[in-house]
């Protein structure tokens, strides 16, 4: 009996512990937050592959480009911070010539997407270009003013091993200009682990933003727009490019549609192993001087060439039909080239320049054999080059055919194909 009594002393006590364990509130759970928009994805940005030979920099632009772009994107969305939703209302307040300027971009900005990517830099910055300039290649001063639609100056220029000179100024070249600038952001990121303070260095310069990074510390990830004791201007450049890349995430939001990009306007670059006049290179393209000098405003001069590899920045079609003229027959190519500039005399024999061009993934065009008198309608967009590969001729023969000057046909010109048997005639005479 003791020895029940003393067994079922601890009872009391036991039942106690129990009813206080009940009464005690239960420990608060840690506020559930929604995640940090920025730069939680900077590391999927940072670690993207680098595309492979089949997905090169120089492929046509896929259907869905615009849905690639935004899943490139690694920064803050519209709603981050109230300037973003404003900037990006005052780029769209009208319309209409916003989807004319975005149109116009397009080929460059396609082109500049390809080359972030190679390099894993986050999609944000491909729309740099449109902050700086609207992707304008915009001329520098000799008073040291940026130039080129990345706005670079001639002391950045020098440190990011860009050539400026008399004849060539690589802050106008789009292509090279954008690989520097691609190597200049990848290097910002790799210091500072952050691709808003990368765009703070951008715009403010490295060392700057290193001193207030040493003094202040690196910024949280919130908010959107660091408060690092940077310039107003610098906070807006940031501002702004968030503002862009917004727009291309809800273009339904500001009454915008983002424009399509077709293969033929797609950018391709034909290397040179010499100087090449642009005239020449204009009249075998199929293309005005105008247009070849928009997109290679680098070229200074008459001819294009510089200090290291020239290189020619052209739709891809046209790319193809230079490529074709370069390479084809020495007489072929000096009668391509009868209508350039005077002054400049034509290429021929062992002076045509040899020539690259990344058209390796350009789709063939259905080649059916040319019929006796057969007459082609050309359609809007179409070229000698490509209206020459339908029918398994060449662009010289389709212009001596035609009497054509310069390789200039405009839509609903009818043109005359000869028969194989004709043409084969026509090429031993």
């Amino acid at each position: 009996m003791r020895q029940a009594r003393h067994a079922l002393r601890p009872l009391p006590v036991l039942l106690a512990a129990l009813l206080a364990a009940c009464a005690t509130p239960p420990a608060p759970r840690p506020e559930r937050r929604p995640p940090a928009p920025a730069p939680a994805p900077a590391a999927t940005a940072a670690q993207a592959p680098a595309p492979s030979a089949d997905d090169s920099p120089f492929e046509p632009a896929p259907a869905d480009f615009w849905e690639r772009l935004r899943g490139s994107f690694a920064m803050a969305d519209c709603d981050a911070d109230p300037g973003i939703a404003a900037w990006a209302r005052r780029y769209t307040q009208d319309p209409q010539r916003f989807q004319a300027q975005m149109d116009e971009a397009l080929p460059r900005l396609a082109y500049v997407q390809k080359i972030a990517a190679a390099h894993g830099v986050a999609g944000e910055f491909s729309l740099l270009p449109w902050v700086e300039s609207e992707f304008r290649t915009a001329p520098g001063h000799r008073n040291g003013r940026p130039a080129g639609m990345w706005q670079i100056m001639p002391v950045t220029a020098r440190h990011m091993g860009l050539h400026v000179g008399r004849d060539y100024d690589a802050r106008l070249d789009i292509a090279e200009a954008t690989e520097a600038v691609m190597t200049m952001l990848r290097r910002y990121y790799g210091q500072f682990q952050d691709w808003r303070v990368a765009d703070y260095a951008y715009n403010a310069g490295e060392f700057s933003v290193r001193r207030l990074v040493d003094r202040h510390g690196m910024p949280p990830a919130e908010p959107a727009i660091p408060r690092l004791p940077v310039r107003a201007v610098t906070r807006e450049h940031l501002t702004k490019l968030l503002a862009i890349a917004c727009v291309v995430r809800a273009p339904e939001r500001f009454g915008v549609t983002l424009p399509g990009l077709s293969p033929e306007r797609q950018l391709a670059t034909v290397k040179l192993d010499r100087p090449l006049p642009l005239a020449q290179a204009a009249a075998n393209a199929g293309m005005s001087v105008e247009h070849v000098r928009k997109l290679n405003a680098g070229y200074l001069g008459a001819a294009a060439s510089a200090p290291r590899d020239a290189r020619l920045l052209l739709p891809r079609s046209h790319a193809g039909q230079l490529q074709e003229a370069l390479a084809g027959s020495p007489a072929s190519l000096t009668a391509a080239l009868a209508p350039a500039s005077p002054g400049i005399p034509p290429l021929g024999g062992d002076e045509r320049p040899a020539v690259t061009a990344d058209l390796e993934n350009t789709p063939a065009l259905p080649r059916p054999p040319a019929a006796a008198g057969r007459i082609h309608t050309v359609k809007a967009g179409e070229t000698l080059w490509q209206i020459a590969r339908r029918y398994t001729v060449s662009v010289a023969e389709l212009e001596r055919w035609n009497d054509l000057k310069g390789g200039r046909i405009k839509p609903g010109q009818k043109l005359r194909i000869q028969a194989a048997r004709q043409a084969a005639a026509g090429r031993r005479n």
